[in-house]
This record gives structure tokens, sequence and C-alpha cells, in this order.
């Protein structure tokens, strides 16, 4: 990325440059010792600005003694700097007091080292790098003044000793360029290399320092003509379906009519509608806002349910249909479908299903019993008891007894033992508790577990469920969706920028851990309020120097096709646990994922439950001749291939073509739109 400096500049003349600028400022370093800021402006200017901004202050006079510095510095770091540069010169008692600042508040701190006068030896140089590391620096920063391309070969060295682990940094951890005319070039060189990012002169008579160029030729020299996403266009994310099917059976079962505000429509959804129907309830959608409708449900006063239904594609449907259609029918029900979810296998339903004295067939007589898949049969009915048995083939047939037991007329017990996608056991109890029933949970896990509440590290949950309750009306929003949301929240983090609305940052949806994931890589997020003072104000993502990152998505597997695109554009390898659960989606999704990155000519492996893939920042791929392979792809038929690939297209060195696009229709009918939407401005 290209950080452009900002010298001897008014608050107003800054915020300007920020937002008028074209093409949009990437980043940009404001030189507190040089323009005339107060402390209020400070802290106007880096709470205010979505572009990240690197704070530095230089004690460089008598007006500006260390004691000053420290102080801007500070308020700059409280006030949102993303980074926070401070010279390697600085007394030890500042250094310290920056670096526990930068910690407290999350502050990415830069350690830096300046040469004025010359470039110092090979050696001096890694001595320089090593010192700025020990002494705080997550970024460090090494610059010398060069008088010839010796000098310059000299000091992008460094990049060569970090590759081989001559000391602690990272390549994409470290700056290292010249100043002088001579080290012109090294500039853009040390993003070839892997530099965080590298600096410009906002234009023609404002360069920091000897040999910068002007924000707009080191822009065409490093990307030539690619365009940046704008993020003008505010984009409506649809109600999540999760949210969604739920809902839709729970009021299906209530008594009353129930409204369900906020849907919008998709296959899976859809289908959710359709077996409400043909349980007997009385279905009503009305137009509502921004493509999103309002569902009027009123309850089936039937006692049974039919003896066939069909789910359409969704294994989520299937899997809640299970039990409910078993909670009265002593008579078999048939559950049809179609698509991939033929192909899908019912992992431990007949197994689990047994414990409450209902059995799972094959449809068909030539059927295997032991790889169940749609069509099968259902013998009810479902009997209350307790069992204790592994969730560790997904939530989904769990929640489908959360929402049925609770209709029998005695109490029961589920003991789950290696629990995945926890989060979703809650939504359906967060669903369930809006129509009126309660359900009890204990979650168990180890001294981690007790200490940080990570459901990455829960070995267990109980829920108590009583018996005889009953489904009343209910009237709620449906949440937007945090699935959907990931893709745009991607784009926008590695191609510009992207807003968002629609979405509750306190949601249960496991997917919202993409955001922890993006603030980890680096991006920059903000969220504004929302008018009626809630939870779904506009949240913004924009580009900023994206690094390598560690992350579990055994509880968000639906996460795995865009964040492996996101890691792809990190600097450095990323490790992403979590692999197993791929292999029962709408296609084998790891092996999709595998084949998708080979093609596209990253470096991508898996080995047990981890998947690996090394990046490279966007500016280091167009440098280098190493964006994203363009060419015929296939989506697996699965809708989540889709919507990465399409992200993927935008650091491609050509069209990328999709062989079914169609199939995003089973959660997102209105993809394409929305993302041409965001592609457009």
């Amino acid at each position: 990325m290209i950080c452009v400096t900002l010298q001897n500049k008014s608050l107003e003349e800054i915020l300007a440059a920020l937002d008028q600028t074209a093409p949009a400022l990437e980043m940009a370093e404001i030189r507190l010792d040089r323009c005339p800021l107060d402390e209020e402006d400070i802290e106007t200017l880096f709470s205010s600005s979505d572009t990240p901004l690197v704070a530095t202050c230089r004690a460089s006079s008598p007006e500006m003694p260390w004691q000053a510095a420290e102080k801007k510095l500070l308020a700059a770091i409280r006030a949102g700097a993303a980074y926070a540069d401070l010279e390697i010169e600085a007394p030890p008692q500042v250094g310290k007091k920056i670096r526990r600042a930068c910690s407290e508040y999350g502050v990415t701190m830069i350690r830096s080292c300046h040469y004025f006068e010359d470039m110092p030896a090979r050696e001096t140089l890694r001595e320089a790098v090593q010192q700025c590391s020990r002494f705080g620096g997550e970024i460090v920063k090494i610059v010398g003044t060069a008088r010839s391309e010796a000098d310059c070969a000299r000091i992008l060295s460094l990049y060569k000793d970090a590759r081989s682990h001559c000391f602690n940094t990272a390549p994409e951890r470290l700056i290292a360029f010249a100043m002088g005319e001579p080290g012109r070039p090294s500039r853009i060189e040390c993003l070839k290399q892997g530099a965080p990012f590298t600096y410009a002169a906002l234009t023609e008579g404002e360069a920091a320092a000897p040999g910068q160029q002007t924000y707009s030729e080191m822009s065409l020299a490093v990307y030539g003509d690619r365009t940046f996403l704008e993020g003008s266009a505010r984009l409506n994310m649809p109600a999540s379906k999760s949210f969604a099917q739920r809902a839709i059976l729970a009021a299906t079962l209530a008594e009353g009519t129930s409204e369900l505000r906020g849907y919008s429509p998709c296959g899976d959804s859809e289908a959710a509608l359709t077996v409400a129907k043909a349980l007997g309830a009385k279905v009503e959608i009305v137009s509502g806002n921004n493509h999103r409708k309002v569902l009027r449900i009123t309850g089936s006063d039937r006692d049974g349910t039919p003896d066939q239904i069909n789910v359409g594609e969704s294994g989520l449907l299937t899997r809640l249909m299970i039990p409910i259609v078993a909670v009265h029918n002593k008579i078999p029900v048939r559950i049809d479908g179609c698509g991939t979810l033929l192909n899908r296998p019912l992992k431990d339903a007949s197994e689990i299903m047994a414990h409450f004295g209902t059995l799972l067939r094959p449809a068909y007589a030539s059927g295997n019993p032991d790889e169940l898949h749609v069509p099968l049969t259902v013998q009810g009915p479902l009997l209350p008891g307790r069992a204790d048995f592994s969730g560790r083939n997904g939530s989904q047939l769990i929640s489908g007894l959360l929402t049925a037991l609770p209709l029998l007329p005695e109490d029961s017990m589920l003991e789950i033992r290696e629990p995945k996608s926890i989060p979703y056991m809650f939504i359906t109890l967060d669903v369930l508790r809006k129509f009126g029933i309660r359900i009890g949970s204990e979650m168990e896990g180890d001294d981690e577990f007790l200490e940080s509440q990570n459901w990455g590290h829960c070995t267990g949950i109980t829920f108590r469920i009583q018996g005889g309750q009953r489904y009343r009306a209910a009237s709620f929003d449906i949440e937007g969706d945090w699935s959907a949301a990931a893709n745009f929240l991607v784009a926008g983090a590695v191609f510009g920028k992207a807003r968002l609305e629609g979405l509750d940052t306190t949601s249960l949806q496991a997917d919202i851990s993409i955001m922890d994931i993006l603030m980890e890589a680096g991006a920059s997020l903000s969220q504004l309020e929302a008018e009626d003072g809630g939870h779904s104000g506009t949240i913004t993502v924009q580009r900023a120097p994206l690094q390598a990152f560690d992350t579990d998505l055994a509880n968000c597997p639906d996460l795995f096709p865009i964040v492996s695109i996101l890691a792809a554009f990190c600097s450095g390898r990323s490790h992403i646990q979590g692999f197993k659960r791929l292999a029962g989606k709408e296609s084998d999704r790891g092996a999709a994922i595998l084949n998708m990155l080979a093609q596209m000519g990253v470096d991508a492996f898996a080995e047990g439950d981890m998947m690996s893939i090394t990046g490279e920042a966007l500016a280091g791929r167009c440098l280098n001749g190493r964006l994203l392979r363009g060419g015929s792809y296939t989506s697996s038929r699965d809708h989540r291939m889709v919507m990465a690939l399409q992200v993927a297209s935008l650091g491609a060195d050509g069209p990328i073509e999709i062989d079914d696009t169609a199939c995003v229709a089973k959660s997102f009918p209105d993809f394409q739109r929305t993302f041409d939407t965001l592609a457009t401005g």
C-alpha cells in the first residue's frame, strides 16, 4: 500500500485531502510535528477518518521536544490512530509510555531508524532492525540516504536477511528503503519485497524527504490502471436464512399470528415456507423496504403432519424437520429434497434419533441404512428422554430436537459432547425464547474456557428441556445475514472500501467472527450508530495493510471460502482450523477450496484439521505479476464458492468465469446485483 505523508496542513486541509484526493488515499501519515494541530484537532482527525492513519511526531526542534511529541502521539493513539511511529532515538521512558498506550488501544507500533547523512554498513542496518524490534516495533522502519545503486541494494538486502531469519522481523513487518534521488526506485521495490506499505508525497513540492514521489505517480507505477472499490453505495444485507428458517418453523408451531419483519426470499427460506404451508400454517407476505418483506404466519391447528414434505436443498431444514415431524406422527413421514442435498450424508442422525424412539430409514428399499441421505422416512412418535451423544457432526439436528422436545408432555435432557457450530444452537434458543419456549443450558470446558468463555474451548453442553410447553405467536425483526456480509467485508478490506447496512453487531450468528478475523488481519473497520440507537448501524471497511492471521472456523465453516480469498491477499502464511468440517457441505468444500486456490496460483495445503495459505499483498501481487489467475472455474454447485469467486475476480489478471452462478439463489438471490453495486460504486 501507499502511505501519503501529510505535513504543514491545518485540520481542514488534512480532512479535505483525505476526502477529495483522486484516486482516494489508501492511508496517510500525519506529521504531528509539522502540522499546527492542538489536542482537540488531533481527537477530531483520528476519531473521524475511515482512512488508516499513521501518527508520527519527531522531536526535531526546541519547539517540539520529546515531552511535547509524546503528548501529541498519546492523543492520536487514544483517538483512534491505526499506527504510531516512534523514532528509536526516543528516550526510554517515552518509548515505554507509547508502547503501553499502543497495546492498550490496539494500535500498531512502528519503531523507525533514519540515517539522514549516509547509508551505513549492512551489519549496522541489521543491528538497527533488531533494536527497533526489541523495543516494541511491531513494524520496523529502516531508512538511509542513498548516493548510489549499491546503497539501495544494501538496504533492500534486509528483505533477504528477513527471509533467511537473520532477525525476528518478517519481510511483511519491515519497511526498508532509501532516501535521495538514487533511492527513488527502492520506495517501490520494497513493496515487491513484501513491505506492508511505502511513503509518497501528496503533490509535487510536498515531499517529506528527498526522492519521495507523488501519490499519483506511485499509484500508477504500483497498480497501473486498476480501480478500487469506492464504497459510496450502502449495501443492504439479506435476512439471515439461519434465523429465518428457525423463526418460520417456530411461527408454524405457535398459536396465533406471528409477524417476522425484514424477510428476504432465498431458496432455503422459501423451502421453509413451503414446509410451513404443508404443515397447515397460513402464510402472508407483505411488501417492505429494500427488497425485504414482512411475513405473517398463522400457526397450524393440525394435530399431526402430512405423510410427505419437501425441504428443497436445505440441510438445515432437513435436520430441523426430522424431530418436528416425529412429534405426533406414528405413521412414516417421507422427507424429500433436491439438488446437492441428495448426496449429503446425514451423519449420526439415525443413532441420535434412536435415543428418542424415532427410526430413520432410506426412502427406497435399495438404500443403504448405514449411509443415510434424503429422501428418507421418519417413523415416530418422538419420545421424551435423556440422551448423551457427540455433536462432532454439527448442530442442526440438535437444533431440531431443541425445537421439538418442548412440545412433549415430559421433560428431556441433551448432553452434548464435542459440540460443533455452537453459536447456531444458541441462535435456536434465542429464536425459541421469542416464541415463549424456555430451555436451560450449561456449558463445560477446561480452565482456558472458564477464563476466556471462548466457544472454541467448550467441551460439552447440557440442555434441560421442560416438557408441556406451547409456542406463542411473536413479532420481531429477522437479523441481517453475516454469512453474506462476509463477502462484501472482505472485498472492501482488500480492494477498496465497502459500507454495509442491516447487520446486528451483537448477533449470535457464528459468521460475525469475520469482524474479528478482519481486525486481526489489520483491516480498517468502523461503525456508525443506528438512528434508533440500536446495534445495526452502517459498518464501513476500508483497505489497510493486511497481515497473515490464525483463526478457527470450526464453529463457522461457511466462512471458509471467503476467508481463504482474504488469506491469499494477507502477507505471510495464514492458518485456518476447522478444515474437517467442510466435507459434508453443498460440495466437498475443502477440496473445492484447495482446487480453486491451486488454479489461482495460491500456495495452499491442508494437513489434518488445518488449512495453511501463503498470501501476498495486492500491491506485491501487482508488482510481481502474481495476481490471481483468471479463467474458467467451477462453483461445485456451492453458493458460498460462487460468492468467494466473485470477490476473487477483483484481484485476478483476467475475467473469472463461473460455470454455475444460479446456485447462489440458495441463500442470496440478489447477490449479483448487490456485488455489481459495490463494484460500480
